[in-house]
């Protein structure tokens, strides 16, 4: 149970240094982990209840900030409380008002070998940067990821054939979720592809869970990607070398990458560029539904990808929930968000 912010160190006790600072310290706000199976009554219940807590805590560290700790003497001490209660209302203050924070996301399968996790940091959200946020589908989606190499991918991803190894992309990869759980449950190889302003935390993502990848006998990297190519002729904002062959990956994996207008066609121009042309290749894709624009924004991809070269038709389509955390009382929202597999009209392999 959630400590009272009555039990709190108070202005009126001229509370120490060390006693402010270990409060403050832990009133760190943890992040959600989205578990797919929570039910809509239970995160009711827990959001009224987290949020009522979140505002009076907030409330607390915002009347000792404006204390000024002017009991406390050194400047320098001073100093060090006005930032570490700063830092906790902003963790408050939902995902966009956050600092860098640092995500566990289990992965719990049949067996304890087989289970794992993976760390994901997320570096304060600047501008329009939101692929340094990890949304909702990615997890949804990476949850799937077993129950889809059963089905809808079984003829690529043949897991009692680990020689038979198809090469996978991610599209907008962002934090990495999606790509690297594919790497792990699929035992596959996995390139993640994303803008060059967010390689650098892919990067860094990608290296902190290599080891776990290896040990469940999948491999992957990152590289830069910018659909519909380049704006600049700078070396820095060049796609990578490795997407020069086109048409070279038999799936590819994207999560929320349709949110803007121009994004059904630039996606879908992804797509055809770099999936292969074998009528067995595969597309599997995740959106929130967040609006009737984004309805739209869906039907534009499903007839850009049907009416290109590759004759990409969705073979399948399902509806789940999930969870997201872009509120300002800071707790989880639950979304549904809708999951196809398209493939090639013609499919005479799989589905």
């Amino acid at each position: 149970m959630a400590t009272s912010v009555l039990d709190f160190p108070q202005v009126w006790q001229r509370p120490s240094y060390d006693e402010l600072l270990a409060c403050f310290h832990s009133l760190r706000y943890e992040p959600p982990v989205w578990g797919p199976d929570t039910s809509r009554r239970n995160m009711i219940s827990k959001h009224e209840r987290s949020a009522q807590y979140q505002r009076e805590v907030a409330g607390y560290l915002s009347s000792m900030i404006k204390s000024g700790f002017s009991w406390i003497t050194d400047e320098e001490e001073q100093e060090v409380l006005w930032n570490e209660a700063s830092r906790r209302i902003s963790e408050r203050c939902g995902r966009a008002g956050m600092g860098e924070l640092v995500r566990r996301w289990p992965f719990v399968r049949e067996t304890e070998e087989s289970s794992f996790e993976l760390i994901v940091r997320e570096p304060p959200i600047t501008g329009d940067a939101l692929g340094l946020k990890t949304w909702a589908s990615s997890y949804a989606l990476a949850q799937l990821l077993g129950s889809i190499a059963q089905d809808s991918l079984a003829h690529l991803l043949a897991l009692d054939k680990p020689n038979t190894r198809p090469k996978i992309l991610e599209l907008g990869s962002g934090t990495g979720l999606l790509g690297m759980a594919a790497a792990g449950q699929w035992r596959a190889n996995v390139l993640l592809g994303d803008l060059p302003t967010i390689i650098s935390n892919l990067s860094f993502n990608v290296d902190a869970n290599r080891s776990t990848i290896d040990r469940l006998g999948g491999s992957l990297d990152q590289a830069a990607l910018t659909w519909g190519g380049p704006l600049d002729d700078d070396d820095e904002s060049k796609d990578d070398e490795r997407f020069a062959h086109k048409n070279q990956f038999d799936i590819i994996l994207a999560a929320d990458a349709i949110y803007d207008d121009d994004h059904p066609e630039l996606l879908a121009a992804a797509i055809c560029e770099h999936l292969s042309t074998k009528p067995e290749a595969r597309v599997v894709l995740m959106s929130p539904l967040r609006d009737s624009l984004t309805s739209v924004l869906l039907d534009r991809l499903r007839s850009t990808l049907a009416k290109s070269h590759l004759h990409l038709v969705c073979l399948e389509e399902h509806i789940v929930e999930a969870q997201d955390d872009w509120d300002e009382d800071r707790d989880t929202q639950q979304v549904k968000c809708w999951w196809a597999v398209f493939g090639q009209k013609t499919h005479p392999v799989g589905l």
